[in-house]
């Protein structure tokens, strides 16, 4: 089967593409190899292209394909609310895009989306796949639009296209403006790690392994318009993966700085995971292992991630995020 796998050079995208040639299939990357994707994070030979899922000239570029996994997405809350047109373009149009060329290949789609489209979630509940979409950011509500864009695909046109929503992801090779590789790396090198608000948000943390996995099997045996969550069932608030991070790389306590809190911060994800679980899934990796594991492949590969953090786009991202609040503190 010959495999399309959008945004492959990126974290959990590159993860993706190394499972799918374990087990043999034939895979293509298409890739907009903005700041987030990278080259690097792929396998040797494996065939990448360079192009915008919202381009439909990019997309039949790739030729022919059996199925096409969809990882290419703007991501990143913070980068959502400094800058939120781009989000709309590649979380929106560039799904549609890609639904249309599905549609004419007669291909299998999977549209791999997150946890935030439920919003904010009280204590003990937790969220099903037909709950109501309560976005809280313009990333989450981009998602959200491309998540609505696949039902109506399959109600409208028959594509058979399922929905994947995974929780926070992390893992080796994730780009150091997430929460965790970025608390890793400043700890690595006694930078302060700036916690949002009192740091009690809680989110379940699912290692990039075990979503891959659960892509997959959703990919090879899930039902078209069906959703399927994705999650650990490992929720911790963001101070207790700070300590643990401090704990990991040896790093002192003193570097943890509470800063104002994000705009529209969501408290707290859950997800209720029976359904991806009847198929046959469990997560594999344990919370307090995989990320001191995780701690530890920063601490071996930093000429992956120095040259991400000293160059100009990330120095001024993080300039206008985190430097001016950390010098209010």
């Amino acid at each position: 089967m010959r495999i399309l796998v959008t945004g492959g050079a990126g974290f959990i995208g590159s993860h993706f593409v190394r499972r799918l040639l374990v087990a043999g299939e034939d895979v293509v990357v298409l890739d907009k190899l903005t700041y987030a994707g990278n080259p690097a994070n792929l396998p040797d030979g494996v065939e990448l292209i360079e192009g915008d899922i919202a381009l439909a000239e990019d997309v039949n570029s790739v030729g022919r394909f059996d199925a096409v996994v969809n990882f290419a997405a703007e991501t990143h809350v913070d980068r959502s609310i400094l800058g939120p047109d781009e989000f709309v373009r590649t979380d929106v149009t560039g799904t549609l895009v890609l639904l249309q060329a599905a549609d004419e290949q007669g291909a299998r789609y999977v549209q791999v989306s997150t946890d935030e489209v439920y919003g904010d979630i009280e204590p003990g509940a937790a969220s099903k796949e037909d709950d109501p979409l309560r976005p809280s950011s313009p990333y989450s509500a981009s998602k959200a639009g491309g998540d609505l864009q696949v039902l109506a695909a399959v109600r409208t046109y028959g594509v058979n296209a399922s929905i994947t929503r995974g929780s926070n992801t992390y893992g080796p090779n994730q780009y150091p403006e997430k929460i965790l590789p970025l608390f890793v790396t400043n700890a690595l090198d006694g930078a302060p790690l700036p916690l949002y608000g009192d740091g009690r948000q809680v989110r379940d943390w699912l290692h990039v392994d075990d979503h891959c996995a659960g892509v997959e099997l959703v990919l090879r045996e899930g039902r078209p318009g069906e959703i399927y969550n994705v999650a650990a069932n490992e929720e911790h608030e963001n101070v207790e993966l700070t300590e643990l991070i401090l704990d990991a790389t040896g790093a002192d306590r003193g570097l943890i700085q509470h800063v104002e809190d994000r705009a529209g911060h969501d408290r707290r994800y859950s997800l209720d995971t029976s359904k991806l679980r009847a198929l046959g899934w469990s997560s594999t990796r344990n919370w307090n292992e995989g990320v001191r594991a995780t701690a530890e492949w920063y601490r071996a590969n930093r000429a992956w991630w120095e040259p991400i953090k000293r160059s100009g786009g990330f120095r001024d991202y993080y300039e206008r995020q985190y430097a001016r609040r950390l010098a209010a503190t």
